[in-house]
């Protein structure tokens, strides 16, 4: 019992089940175990079995110090390889996760080291029951942007104002969602209710969506300490205005170039995944053989949904462009039906398109070859794409990603946004726009530099390594 081993503080680390969600827990779980924490990674069992068949049974095998567990998410069992149904996923995390989550605990307390931290995703916050519980301290990683994490803090003030609920469904298109919201400190002045993290655009007082994020947003004060993946220079009044709020916030992003710099490829770790998809290892190859900045990427994330409509309209679009493209399709992207492009389509674009089911994205992305990112916005797509230099084309679909396309498309100028109702024009425009334009060069040269200040934030001594190293040795070690 007194060997190093058992002196090793233990981490019990838990995302929300969504894989925008697990990539950078496990990022940062990664940079704990470097820094001498025996690691448990908590999945669903859903998502346990998801990994499995996409990765193989070595990839829950984990290291004897890096370990996987999986506790069950009290939905119908299902084989379907897609992201679940987001709100009833949601309601079940603040209904049914707190009681196994705690039998968890209490199991790996009987083996040696003993839990001595939680971190857990910010919307999980039924976690910080459990941390008072066993007396540990628990700090929150907040996943999105700061300045989507300063919006969801302010949903309250929003219905107070009796904004939301939307008073009718006509109130989504007759432009009230143009009305301003600049009395919010820290969020840019022309920000609007469009603008805002999509759960506002509901008629419904009881929308479970709307008020699990009241609940979330008002118990993250329970929390030791939270850190965001994020860095200093990109979000500063918004982590400002966050800070006078909150517990102790540390900036400890982007996280992918973190991880990448403290994990050596041909170690044990940086084999370990949590990618619920197989990856299409033909993607790097293609790119090889592409001229510099001369591609363009297309990939709406794990969750996004459109209908048949719109992926005919994005495919016409891309083809008319003329540019060499590499698209990114899930089998559930097209709601309701599977995601089938038209056969003529194919035949127009055979020379110079390649679509994948999935691919490994941020190696794409910090890839010459690519020369625009056509995305959904999501926070990890945004920060990727801005540590990659490569400039946005922005169709934001929901949650904080409006937010996240706003600020991409005047705060950080890196981006210009797709009209929700998408029309193949408008796509060939933007892309011919951002390829070739004025406007193009002017942002890939504003996303070079915020490349340059990741960088300068990740590297030794930048912000985000101090802040590291501050929350584990003020926060996550202090009982050693």
């Amino acid at each position: 019992m007194g060997s190093l081993a058992n002196k090793k503080p233990h981490a019990v680390c838990i995302p929300y089940p969504a894989q925008g969600h697990l990539n950078p827990m496990l990022m940062l779980a990664k940079l704990l175990h470097g820094r001498g924490f025996h690691i448990t990674f908590v999945l669903t069992e859903h998502n346990y079995s998801r990994l499995v068949r996409s990765q193989g049974p070595e990839a829950v095998k984990g290291l004897a110090d890096f370990r996987y567990e999986a506790i069950p998410d009290g939905l119908p069992i299902s084989d379907d390889d897609a992201t679940q149904d987001i709100p009833a996923l949601t309601d079940s995390t603040t209904k049914n996760f707190l009681a196994p989550f705690r039998r968890l605990i209490a199991k790996l307390n009987d083996y040696s080291p003993p839990v001595s931290c939680i971190v857990s995703d910010g919307i999980m916050t039924f976690t910080l029951d459990a941390a008072r519980e066993f007396g540990i301290p628990e700090i929150l990683l907040w996943t999105a942007s700061a300045c989507g994490f300063l919006a969801y803090i302010h949903y309250q003030h929003v219905v107070d104002r009796g904004l939301i609920p939307l008073k009718s469904e006509a109130d989504m298109s007759n432009g009230f969602l143009d009305t301003r919201v600049d009395w919010i400190p820290g969020l840019t002045d022309s920000m609007s209710l469009k603008d805002f993290p999509s759960f506002i655009r509901t008629t419904d007082a009881k929308d479970i969506m709307l008020n699990f994020f009241l609940r979330e947003t008002s118990r993250v004060t329970m929390a030791d300490s939270i850190i965001i993946n994020s860095f200093e220079a990109l979000e500063g009044p918004a982590l400002t205005s966050l800070q006078r709020i909150l517990p102790p916030i540390y900036t400890v992003g982007p996280l992918s170039v973190l991880a990448r710099c403290a994990v050596p490829n041909e170690s044990d770790l940086a084999a370990i995944t949590a990618s619920l998809w197989k990856e299409d290892k033909a993607c790097i190859n293609w790119l090889d053989g592409k001229q510099l900045a001369s591609v363009v990427y297309v990939n709406f994330g794990s969750i996004t949904v459109m209908t048949k409509e719109q992926l005919v309209e994005f495919a016409w679009g891309l083809a008319n462009s003329c540019y060499h493209f590499l698209w990114v399709i899930r089998p559930d992207l097209v709601k309701g039906e599977s995601a089938v492009l038209p056969p003529e389509f194919m035949e127009v674009v055979k020379e110079r398109g390649l679509v994948a089911s999935w691919c490994a994205q941020e190696e794409l992305l910090t890839h010459p070859a690519v020369g625009v990112f056509l995305t959904h916005s999501g926070w990890n797509s945004t920060v990727e794409s801005l540590c990659g230099g490569v400039p946005m084309i922005c169709w934001p679909f929901f949650a904080e990603q409006q937010t996240n396309c706003k600020y991409s498309c005047t705060d950080w100028g890196v981006g210009m946004e797709i009209n929700n109702d998408v029309r193949r024009n408008e796509v060939e425009e933007l892309i011919r726009e951002m390829m070739g334009g004025v406007n193009g060069k002017k942002m890939r040269e504003k996303a070079v530099k915020w490349k340059e200040r990741a960088a300068k934030a990740t590297g030794p001594n930048g912000s985000s390594v101090v802040n590291l190293d501050r929350v584990v040795s003020e926060v996550l070690r202090r009982c050693y």
